[in-house]
C-alpha cells in the first residue's frame, strides 16, 4: 500500500481541531456525536480508524468508553498524545485503514471510519477499508462511515468561494460537463462522491443501513452566518439541523455525510 504524500503534507499543516471547534465546524462534530451516543452504551469498546488528532476519540474516552485509535499521519499522532488527559482509557497506534491486522476480529461495539474514505481513490481500496472495519466490529455492532459530498463542496468551494475553478476542473476532466459528477485524484486530497456512489460502494456488504445523515448540512455553505449567530440562534439552528439532517431532499447539499450501518 502506497502512502499518499499529498495527504501527509496536508495534515502536517492543517488545523483539524480548529475546524471542528469553530461554530460552523461544530455542527458536523455535534451531529456525529449525537448519533454515536444513540447507539453506544456503557462498557462498549470503540475503535476509531483514521482518528486524526483525536477529537472524537478523546470525547468518547472522557465519557468513559474504552477507545483504541489508528492514525496514519505521525504529526496527528503527536497532537493526539498531547491531548490525552489522565483517566482516559485510550490507545493510539500508527496504521493504515486498509490493513488492521493488529486488531482481532469482532472486538469492537462501535467503529468509526470518519476520515479514511475521504482519501481513498479506488473502489477496491475503499471496499478494503470497509471490509477491515466490518471485520473488527462485533456482529450487531455499528459502523459510522463518513464521505465528502461533491455537490456541497462544489456549491461552497466552487461557485460561492471560487477556491475551486469549476470551468478548469471541467476542462481537465475532473468534473463531468453534463452531470457535474466529480472525479478525484490523490493530489486533489479529497475524493468527492454522491449518494449513488456510496450505495454502489456498499452493495457487496451484508450490512443494514440505519441512517444516512447530512452531518453538516448547509453549515459550510452558510458558515459566516452561523459563526455570527448568538447562542440562542445557534441552538435553534442546531434544532433545525437535527430535525432535517436525514431528509433526502437536503442530503445532496451537505459537504459531509455519515453512513451508519449495523454489521
Amino acid at each position: 500500500m502506497e502512502t499518499n504524500q499529498y495527504l501527509i503534507d496536508l495534515y502536517d499543516h492543517y488545523d483539524e481541531d480548529g475546524r471542528l471547534a469553530s461554530k460552523h465546524g461544530s455542527v458536523e462534530f455535534l451531529t456525529t456525536m449525537r448519533y454515536i451516543e444513540q447507539y453506544s452504551k456503557a462498557g462498549d469498546r470503540v475503535l476509531e480508524i483514521g482518528a486524526a488528532t483525536g477529537r472524537y476519540s478523546h470525547a468518547l474516552a472522557r465519557q468513559g468508553y474504552a477507545v483504541d485509535a489508528v492514525e496514519l499521519v505521525a504529526h496527528n499522532i503527536d497532537i493526539f498524545k498531547r491531548n490525552t488527559k489522565p483517566g482516559e482509557t485510550i490507545t493510539v497506534t500508527q496504521g493504515n485503514a486498509m490493513e488492521l491486522s493488529a486488531f482481532p476480529d469482532g472486538r469492537y461495539d462501535i467503529t468509526l471510519l470518519l476520515g479514511p474514505l475521504y482519501h481513498l481513490y479506488t473502489k477496491e481500496d475503499k471496499r478494503q477499508a470497509l471490509r477491515e472495519a466490518i471485520r473488527v466490529t462485533k456482529p450487531g455492532g455499528v459502523i459510522f462511515a463518513a464521505h465528502v459530498i461533491s455537490d456541497g463542496c462544489l456549491l461552497d468551494e466552487g461557485f460561492k468561494r471560487r477556491n475551486i475553478d469549476v470551468a478548469g476542473y471541467i476542462q481537465n476532466g475532473l468534473i463531468d460537463s453534463q452531470t457535474f459528477a466529480a472525479r478525484s485524484e490523490p493530489k486533489d486530497l479529497f475524493e468527492l462522491v454522491r449518494k449513488e456512489d456510496i450505495d454502489e460502494l456498499m452493495s457487496p456488504f451484508a450490512v443494514t443501513r440505519l441512517h444516512y445523515v447530512a452531518s453538516d448540512g448547509c453549515a459550510l455553505l452558510i458558515r459566516e452566518a452561523i459563526d455570527e449567530m448568538e447562542e440562542d440562534a445557534f441552538a435553534l439552528y442546531l434544532k433545525y439541523h437535527f430535525a432535517t439532517c436525514e431528509r433526502a431532499d437536503l442530503a445532496g447539499v451537505s459537504s459531509h455525510v455519515l453512513d451508519i450501518f449495523r454489521t
